[in-house]
């Protein structure tokens, strides 16, 4: 089978308007207080970029990443959770934001959250841009979510195929001919 780029699924304009009000209910939420986002790599770089560029300047943001890895160059996950990049910032005490391109099985967030959890994070919610709720096996609430999509496999604003296509500026199905 080969891949092809298909139909625009959510527009940049979308995708930024969406961004915004995200912002805003996280400055609200994190009001008088500070946050440490972390953001899962490499999917998730480009959201979490904009979406801190939306949070209250008054609001203190600290930013770090974690590398992992359950697709490597498939379409589905292997179910096979890989840490390639820990996050180095202290978690314990903080209130903390785990940053995903998209939910889909949801077997990495919940790694991420176990691990942040044990860390000693003194709140943790996540944020994701996508989420596919049909798929999900993550068993807590989706804090803050962009959008939810059907069950295709998508590229895009960040998402990739093979590490390809991250440079779009709108999320795009990749259709199999």
């Amino acid at each position: 089978m080969k891949r092809v780029l298909g139909s625009t699924l959510i527009s940049y304009e979308q995708i930024q308007r969406r961004i915004a009000d995200l912002g805003r209910e996280i400055s609200r939420d994190y009001a008088g207080t500070s946050i440490t986002f972390v953001a899962i790599l490499k999917g998730s770089f480009i959201f979490v970029a904009d979406l801190i560029r939306q949070i209250s300047p008054e609001i203190p943001v600290e930013i770090d990443f974690m590398s992992v890895s359950s697709y490597g160059n498939e379409t589905a996950s292997s179910g096979t959770i890989v840490i390639e990049k820990d996050a180095e910032v202290v978690i314990d005490g903080r209130d903390v934001i785990i940053v995903e391109d998209i939910v889909d099985t949801g077997l990495t967030l919940t790694h991420v959250y176990r691990i942040l959890t044990d860390r000693g994070a003194r709140t943790l919610k996540t944020a994701t841009l996508l989420e596919k709720p049909g798929n999900s096996r993550y068993e807590r609430k989706l804090d803050y979510v962009g959008f939810q999509i059907p069950n295709q496999f998508v590229v895009g604003y960040g998402l990739d195929y093979a590490q390809h296509y991250r440079n779009l500026p709108d999320i795009r199905v990749l259709d199999e001919v």
